[in-house]
Order: structure tokens, then sequence, then C-alpha cells
């Protein structure tokens, strides 16, 4: 199978992998101990599959114990041991790897191997999430290859662009900027993958990278983003869109830092004076939803009943007069504190959906006398000033995990990417008293109240949460797609036909 990509990895070493097609690459390199089920549940047992681990038990309320399959083998013939394990841990938490999710292992206080199949989790406290913690956020790596390189040499070794995993394919080859190629393990202990050869092309431009796949020379697309290239795909007779819920929220954060946005009532008007639903239909047409908040459809909490300020231009208004900003200025434009209602809104150049957004939020804003200017800018100079506060306000994209927990990557005091510095204690209490809650019935409407508690709060305008669809060939089947890894069951898809065409031939490497 080729899949077109418009974006080349960055590396290929897990811990510090952090480009969606690396990470995609990685993923069918290296295993986790535990997967997650399509449902994606992540607050008890019952959503997970074993994979490494063969079986785990909890001793105690602070114990998880994995038991590794005996069968489970490094592409190089060594055994998968706890040592691996016990190993892994130490490079995700080692401050020289600097891996983003480091943050999401702290409630773990140690890993220890206690035989050469048996490692065990100790924790911190007891919550529901620690199967989830302990398996989601690592994927083990071969100690026997590794543990001489310093750590801080470790995203920079040979081993980083040419890795040997435990995974059901193993590296073949990277041609940096042209594609990178993986081929099935045979001898994979849990079976051998239905498809024997993943190639990845790179064609960054996206308009031609589904003019390619319409032609035959790939077969498939992680997600079509652009409302035309979809209508494209539709039409196609051996292509066909794979539907999914979306891990992804847009928002336009406010800098709390700003005193225009300190002010609670400020937020709030600005919130209700956008009309979502007109401007993700107007972009989008039936591929996004309205953002119901901090969340998106993947996440089981996802749901319509979330509280949230109603689109109301005259309660806006009333909001904007009494806390002393009333038109009068330029072109009808509030005025007050001596000086104008105007902010400026960061966009990234690299976004076509939310610079057209954008546009819209700033008519809709003009027209209750907000003057919001935009201001365009280039990604890596965009996420320096946000993380520096150098900013009024950002229209962000957001990739979440399936737990809910993390909301408080974005959301809670003292996160990295809290840029706008919001604190709540109100939100703060919602958000422990869910983590602690032993199911999801008990978890759900705590959850959707922190979420209510954000919304009123309006720290930021939640936009949009795109309808994710892949593009797959006709000519596969079994094609299911869990919505936080796309290729996560690609081991199971098979091909209905073989056919030879002009691709296979000309594949880098063949």
């Amino acid at each position: 199978m080729v899949i077109a990509t418009t974006g080349d990895a960055d590396v290929l070493f897990p811990p510090v992998t952090t480009v969606t097609s690396g990470i995609n690459v990685t993923d069918l390199i290296f295993c986790r101990l535990a997967e997650l089920e399509l449902g994606l549940n992540t607050v008890d047992d019952s959503g997970f599959r074993p994979v490494l681990a063969q079986s785990w038990e909890h001793l105690d309320s602070l114990t998880i114990v994995f038991h590794l399959d005996p069968r489970a083998r490094w592409q190089d013939g060594a055994r998968v041991t706890a040592a691996d394990v016990a190993y892994t841990f130490g490079v995700y938490r080692n401050p020289d790897v600097n891996a983003p999710l480091a943050p999401f292992l702290d409630a773990i206080d140690s890993v220890t191997a206690r035989d050469s199949l048996t490692v065990a989790f100790r924790f911190r406290r007891w919550y529901p999430e620690q199967l989830y913690d302990a398996t989601y956020h690592m994927r083990i790596l071969p100690r026997h290859l590794l543990d001489t390189i310093p750590a801080a040499r470790l995203a920079t070794a040979p081993f980083a662009r040419s890795p040997v995993g435990d995974g059901p394919y193993r590296f073949v080859h990277w041609v940096s900027g042209s594609e990178i190629a993986l081929a099935a393990d045979t001898a994979w202990f849990l079976g051998r993958p239905g498809l024997g050869r993943l190639i990845w092309r790179v064609t960054p431009e996206l308009a031609t990278a589904v003019s390619g796949l319409l032609a035959g020379e790939a077969d498939a697309m992680e997600v079509i983003p652009a409302r035309g290239q979809l209508e494209r795909v539709r039409q196609a007779k051996d292509v066909r869109l794979v539907p999914y819920p979306s891990p992804f929220y847009a928002a336009i954060v406010f800098n709390l830092r700003r005193p225009l946005f300190a002010d609670r009532d400020v937020r709030r008007a600005i919130a209700m004076a956008v009309d979502r639903a007109t401007a993700v239909r107007s972009v989008f047409g039936p591929f996004a939803e309205v953002a119901a908040g901090a969340t998106s459809p993947m996440q089981w909490i996802w749901s319509d009943s979330i509280r949230q300020l109603p689109f109301d231009t005259a309660a806006a208004a009333r909001l904007l007069d009494q806390r002393g900003w009333r038109r009068g200025g330029s072109g009808g434009m509030r005025a007050g504190h001596g000086g104008p209602l105007r902010f400026t809104l960061l966009v990234p150049t690299s976004s076509q959906v939310r610079q057209q957004v954008a546009v819209i939020v700033q008519d809709e804003l003009r027209r209750v006398g907000v003057d919001m200017r935009i201001q365009p800018l280039e990604f890596t100079v965009m996420e320096r000033r946000t993380q520096v506060g150098d900013f009024d306000a950002a229209f962000i994209s957001r990739t979440i995990d399936p737990s809910p927990a993390s909301l408080l990557q974005w959301w809670s005091p003292g996160a990295g990417d809290n840029i706008g510095r919001y604190v709540d204690t109100a939100f703060r209490s919602l958000t422990v008293a869910a983590m602690r809650a032993r199911t999801r019935a008990e978890a759900a409407p705590l959850w959707r109240d922190a979420l209510g508690r954000l919304n009123d709060e309006a720290p930021a305008v939640f936009l949009f949460s795109p309808r994710n669809n892949a593009a797959i060939s006709t000519r596969f089947r079994n094609v299911t797609i869990r919505p936080d890894s796309w290729l996560a069951t690609v081991t199971e898809w098979r091909v209905i036909e073989t056919r030879h065409v002009a691709r296979d031939r000309g594949a880098v490497g063949q």
C-alpha cells in the first residue's frame, strides 16, 4: 500500500517523534505493552487488548504487574524483556531526551523488572487511568541496542533513522523528502500482517497528492482536509472516503495577561458575537462539527449537552456596553478605557481553513463594534510568540489524546501549553473529581460539567472540529480506523486483488 503524505518524518525514535508521518511509521515498528480497542475507553482495563504484555494484574491500588509474551522478539532476534520496559521508562523520563510525553508519566513512581518477563509499575497514587498511562504513552525500546548511547544523543544516533523494533513492520529505507518504506515482519509473534509492504510517498502539495491518489499512483491518504479535494475523491470510482472522528479542535485563544482579556465579560461577549455554526458551514460544508468545547468527537465525553454560550449579538452588545466599551468611534467601532476596542489575532499561514474562518469571525465582530486585526504568521514564528505570551489572541489547533485528562495539558495552571494563562479553581476541582471517578458513567457528567465551566469562562472561542475522512483504494478490505491512530489496525487490512502499476516499479530501493 502506497500512502500519500504531504510531510516527511522528523525522526524515527518514538520518544521524540512529533510529526504525524513519523508517528505513523514508528507506531508500526514499535509496540506498546497493550493497545486501546476501537472504542477508546481509557478509564478501565476493559478498553485494552494485550500486545507485548500477554496479561497484567493489579496487585494493589498502586501496582500493576505486566507479564510479557515470551514469543515477542526484536527484529534482530533478541527477546523482548522486562529490562527493555524499565529502560524505556527511564528514556522517556530523562530530561536529556526531552520527550514530549514525559509529563504524562509523572504519576508513575517506578518501573522495575522482577524477572526477564515480569515488570512492575508502581504509581504515586491511585486513579482509574493507571493502565492507560502505563501503556499508551510509551512504545518499548530495545535496551541492548541503545543503552551505550548517551541519552542526549539518542535522537540523533543512526538508530533514529534506521530503527530496529518489535512491531509488525520492519524498517526498509528512508529517502528524506521522498519516501519511507516498511516491510511486513513475517515472523511477528502476533501473526503476519496482511499487507506485505507499506510506502509513504511525500508529496508536499495537497492537490498534487490527491491527483496522484486519483491516478492510481497512491492507495491511501490519512485525511483529505480541503472541501474541494473531498469532492474530487467522493466522485472517484476506485477510491472511497472512510469517515472517522477527528482528534482535533481549533479555537481562538485569548491571552488573559492582556487587560482586555482579563475581563471575563469581554471574553464572553466576543464568544457570543461569533456565529460559529455559520462560519463552520461556510468553510467546511458538512465536513466539520461546531466544537462543543475543548474536546472532539473522538473522546467519549463529547456530547451535544455540554453547556455552551449562545450566539446572541444583542447580549454581547449589552455586556460590552456594561463594561464601558461603547460605540461611537470611527466606523461605528467601540471605544473606552482610553482607546479603541481592538486586538490582533495571530493565524498560521500554513492553515488555509483557519485563515478563512478568521475572516468570517472578523466580519462578525465588526458588526458588534469589535475591531479584530488578522496577522498571518509562519507557524514556527507564531509558536514562538504564543509560548512567550507575545500575542493578544491566537488561532490554534490542538490534537488531543483519547483521555479527557489531556484537557489539563492546555487548561491547567502551570501547564506549558496553557498559552492564555487560564486559571479557574472551579474548573480544576471538576477535572480532579472526574479523574477520580471509577467508571465512564461516573466520570462523563463531571467532565462535561468541566467543559461547560470552561465555555462559561470563555478563555477561548472553540470553533470547529473537522470530520476526518481518510481516502482508501477500493482494492483494500477489512479497513477500520481508530481515530487516534489511523493505521492502528492496518495489520488486519487485506488486498482484494493484486495489480501491478507503475508506482510499484518506480518505488525507491526496489
